[in-house]
């Protein structure tokens, strides 16, 4: 019995250390990986996209976050893309919600602009190292239909 309480105080110690990150003031720094397109896209038939990710605290569990990314479209389609978004992490159980919206430019001379919901789940690995998975909607502002898409991220985040 006392090695199950102290099993228990050893991981409220380490949960509360964890969402203590929440807090106003503390900044990020992450990178996501995508390409796991659940997509009803016909033009795009294998996706891999690379983002970089730097973020502040502006309240509890409120972010603002800047982001930088690449992505590569079958062989012959590159797109670079600038953004912003915001998330609000949910402390008690992991979730965050983040919403944003992104300047996209392809090397074909295509220009776009999408808006970015996201629901994802982090999971502390230590203290300041998270593994944060999300589900992703990119909703294209000029070709609805041919360029929005569903997709699954993994992204490795840290607090600073």
């Amino acid at each position: 019995m006392k090695k199950l309480a102290l099993v228990l105080m050893f991981a409220t110690i380490g949960i509360s250390s964890a969402f203590a990150q929440f807090e106003k003031g503390k900044k990020y720094l992450g990178a996501s990986v995508s390409g796991f397109d659940m997509s009803y896209s016909e033009t795009t038939k294998f996706h891999f996209g690379l983002d970089v990710l730097g973020g502040y605290m502006v309240a509890k569990d409120w972010m603002v976050m800047g982001e930088l990314g690449f992505n590569y479209h079958n062989s012959d389609t590159h797109a670079f893309s600038v953004g912003a978004r915001g998330r609000y992490y949910i402390e008690q159980n992991g979730i965050f919600l983040g919403f944003g919206a992104k300047y996209q430019h392809e090397w074909k001379s295509y220009n776009d602009c999408f808006l970015t919901p996201e629901v994802g789940y982090c999971l502390f690995l230590n203290k300041n190292v998270m593994l944060e998975p999300s589900i992703y909607y990119n909703m294209s502002m000029t070709d609805f239909g041919n360029k929005s898409r569903f997709g699954l991220k993994v992204g490795l985040g840290f607090f600073l």
